[in-house]
């Protein structure tokens, strides 16, 4: 029994390890943020489908929960565009530094979809990201751009995952997955079309690099990420799956420091204000495991 709660610890570390990679792929693929996700998007939808029909799982759902789909599944495909764009626009430690402030965005948006009040140190955690933020951008003011699409992509994927929080309880996620992947990629084509952009053979010829990476992206790093991260909650607490996703960005500023050091080397009150956002996410998840214990003790004890 040990062993396999080791095992499933390690394989919890190995899927934020893949998510912090994630950023490294963004920098190392050629193509532009929006081709990046449509393919992203799509050749994920078609590996969820082969799993889907492999474990022979049913994907007739009504009509209203399709639409309750599509629209998350153009949420995670706006995040996934500005957090790639924010590589483009400044780098991978300005990306997930900016993606740390999700916390912050958590705490007014998950009171107005779960109808609670705001927690006290919740207020007090949002002041200091900010004042970790400003940290950042006065030290990088160069990276604006980046650090403003980064602050966009924590916003829209905290709006995700709220809203996959409620799905989850009733759809498995494969199902739900495969239900947003396609819904991202018909957003992105309508608006690939609209821009000007055309499915020609231009669009399909990448480099031979960009498909490896791009595969290795929409496999592991997506469709097996999905499915994986769901799996590793059976068997460890919310908590802790929690506050390990969020050493994500710890993960990937360190990989971009392995992999592009002349890039990725920042200054001293980059890294002080990327610290305070990061820790300040950590006590904040730490605060609410406290209070759900304490709430589920209460329970008891009534």
């Amino acid at each position: 029994m040990p062993n396999a709660k080791l095992k499933n610890y390690l394989h919890l570390h190995f899927l934020v390890f893949i998510a912090g990679f994630t950023a490294i792929l963004g920098e190392l693929i050629t193509i532009g943020a929006l081709e990046l996700v449509w393919f992203r998007m799509s050749i994920a939808g078609v590996l969820m489908l082969f799993y889907i029909k492999a474990v022979k799982l049913s994907l007739k759902i009504p009509l209203k929960v399709l639409l309750q789909f599509a629209v998350a599944g153009v949420i995670i495909a706006l995040h996934w565009v500005t957090f790639f764009e924010a590589i483009n626009q400044a780098n991978v430690s300005i990306a997930l530094a900016m993606f740390s402030t999700g916390a912050f965005f958590a705490s007014f948006i998950e009171p107005l979809f779960f109808k609670r009040a705001i927690l006290w140190y919740e207020i007090l955690f949002g002041i200091l990201v900010i004042v970790g933020v400003i940290l950042i951008t006065s030290s990088e003011f160069e990276y604006i751009n980046g650090i403003v699409l980064g602050l966009f992509s924590a916003f829209f994927s905290t709006l995700f995952a709220v809203i996959n929080g409620r799905f989850i309880l009733r759809h498995r996620a494969s199902v739900i997955s495969f239900y947003e992947f396609v819904s991202g990629v018909i957003f992105l084509t309508v608006f690939l079309i609209v821009t000007g952009h055309s499915f020609n053979s231009e669009f399909f010829t990448l480099q031979k690099s960009d498909w490896i990476y791009l595969l290795i992206l929409a496999s592991v790093c997506t469709a097996y990420a999905f499915i994986g991260a769901v799996e590793v909650m059976r068997y460890i607490s919310p908590f802790t799956v929690i506050l390990s996703y969020n050493l994500e960005p710890i993960y990937g500023i360190a990989l971009a420091l392995l992999f592009f050091p002349e890039s990725e080397i920042m200054s001293a009150e980059f890294y002080m204000g990327a610290a305070l956002v990061l820790m300040t996410v950590l006590l904040d998840a730490y605060l609410k495991y406290k209070d759900s214990v304490r709430r589920k003790r209460k329970v008891v004890t009534d």
